[in-house]
Parts: structure tokens; C-alpha cells; sequence
């Protein structure tokens, strides 16, 4: 649960239709306290991958209390 009271659920969606199988790393962030709606995504491995890159550069960056070295990655948000 985030501070904000927000559920963050993580899984593995697997879709097995017989011609290709889809599989995705599924992010589900919850309702808040207030009741507003969360959202989901549905990623592919090397996504998840880059999303857990940026998260764990970010959750340094918050302790540390500094500012990111070089670029800002595409479609990241400027801490």
C-alpha cells in the first residue's frame, strides 16, 4: 500500500491464443482513499524491465535528494 493509500498489484497475464501466445507483466495501481479510480497497464518483458530501471533510479534520486545526471529518458516525467 503507498503512503497515498493506494494498492500497487504486480502479475503475470498470459494469454494462450494458438496461433502466438501473449504474455505481459500486468501493473495495477488501485482506488485512493478518496475513491478515485487507479489505473492499469499491461506491459512486455523489456517494458517492465525499463520501468523498474526508472523506478529504482528514482527511488535513489528521492533519498539522496539530488538531481538526475544527463537526460531525462523519452516519457519519463522530470523529478
Amino acid at each position: 500500500m503507498t503512503a497515498c493509500g493506494r494498492r500497487i498489484a504486480v502479475r503475470c497475464l498470459r494469454l494462450a491464443p494458438a496461433e502466438r501466445p501473449i504474455s505481459r507483466v500486468t501493473l495495477d495501481v488501485g482506488r485512493d482513499q478518496g475513491d478515485e479510480p487507479g489505473v492499469w497497464a499491461a506491459l512486455t518483458a523489456d517494458e517492465a524491465r525499463d520501468v523498474a530501471h526508472l523506478l529504482l533510479r528514482y527511488a535513489d534520486l528521492a533519498e539522496n535528494d539530488t538531481e538526475p545526471a544527463g537526460p531525462t529518458p523519452e516519457g519519463s516525467p522530470s523529478p
